[in-house]
């Protein structure tokens, strides 16, 4: 338990200490259109949070982010277990991701403006850009697989589903969260990025726009804090649900 504490007062020791920085800065600068305080930003948040368009946004965008990462894992681990144990399928993908790795944020983004509605731009480009990562560890997760396992299912004749249900499957599930956690950043970037550009009705990324066209920078800061602060929470609820899952499996 006293270790718990200090942990925590470390860390908020560590917090405070870079908002001092930030303050610092802002008295140093004094301008707040440059770099507003932290005091002002933190006061245009708690007017945020009282509008109703405020958790509008917050909703959609959450939404958004929620669909694609989803969309991203399912689609990544189908293909990565397929590609990992039939290697004519790994070879004929193998040019597609490198090609969507390859391809800048901001080139996709642009086309799925040409393809889609505004309000699925943002889903497309975290599908797209997080479906590699999670195909690529699922893909590396199957490879690790002790080969002699999978020959002695084999022996026995057993069925292809249950190799890859009771061999593969908790081989690779550690690859699988790994990719998840990498994703789960990197999809609210990548959504956020999409919605500034594609402007959703009720989207953080409308919000930012709106803030950077009239120079509210600290309004533009407090709509960052938010997807920070969304982003922690996806990551500390996905952590939470793993140390509890495997709690409950011990």
């Amino acid at each position: 338990m006293k270790i718990s504490i200090t942990k925590e007062t470390r860390k908020i020791g560590i917090l405070m200490f870079w908002v001092l920085i930030w303050e610092l800065c802002s008295l140093f600068i004094n301008n707040p259109i440059l770099l507003p305080s932290p005091i002002e930003v933190l006061k245009v948040l708690i007017v945020l949070i009282g509008r109703g368009y405020f958790w509008k946004s917050v909703f959609s965008s959450v939404f958004r982010v929620i669909l694609g990462l989803f969309l991203s894992i399912g689609v990544g681990v189908l293909t990565g277990v397929i590609a990992g144990v039939n290697r004519f399928i790994e070879e004929l993908l193998e040019p597609l991701i490198v090609c969507i790795k390859s391809t800048p944020v901001m080139s996709i983004i642009i086309l799925a403006l040409v393809w889609f509605k505004s309000s699925y731009v943002a889903i497309f480009t975290t599908i797209l850009m997080c479906f590699p990562i999670i195909y690529t560890n699922v893909l590396h997760g199957i490879k690790s697989v002790d080969a002699q396992l999978v020959q002695m299912a084999n022996v026995y004749k057993v069925k292809n589903k249950y190799i890859i249900k009771d061999i593969y499957l908790p081989s690779i599930s550690h690859y699988i969260i790994s990719g998840i956690l990498m994703c789960l950043g990197l999809g609210w970037k990548v959504s956020v990025t999409s919605e500034v550009l594609s402007t959703p009705k009720y989207s953080i990324g409308l919000n930012l726009l709106n803030a950077k066209s009239t120079l509210e920078t600290a309004e533009l800061f407090a709509w960052t804090i938010v997807v920070v602060l969304l982003s922690f929470i996806f990551e500390h609820i996905f952590k939470l649900y793993i140390k509890r899952k495997n709690n409950f499996n011990q």
